[in-house]
């Protein structure tokens, strides 16, 4: 419930359904979301949260494999000239 209530945007509306197996019984509820207000928090992984969700959506939508393992490549790329600049050793292939 929380992931839902975390990841909705102003004016979304959340359903929730109970149900009890054992006597059939159920209840909808619906969260109307009215405005959104973070008081506390890291705001640079709630930025890195939002370019990542907006990096897949991106992804997701590009059909061409060629596309998509030449965007691979670059981001490959940018990290190993991160890593070489940093001195760390790390696998940025993934194998």
């Amino acid at each position: 419930m929380a992931d839902a209530v975390l990841a909705a945007d102003e004016d979304e509306q959340i359903v929730v359904t109970r149900h009890c197996w054992a006597c059939g019984w159920s209840e909808e509820r619906s969260v109307s979301i009215d405005s959104i207000e973070i008081t506390e928090g890291d705001t640079h992984a709630v930025e890195r949260a939002a370019l990542l969700d907006d990096i897949m959506t991106e992804a997701t939508a590009i059909d061409d494999l060629a596309t998509l393992e030449n965007a691979l490549a670059e981001v490959r790329r940018q990290r190993r000239l991160e890593t070489a600049g940093s001195g760390s050793t790390d696998d940025v292939d993934g194998g």
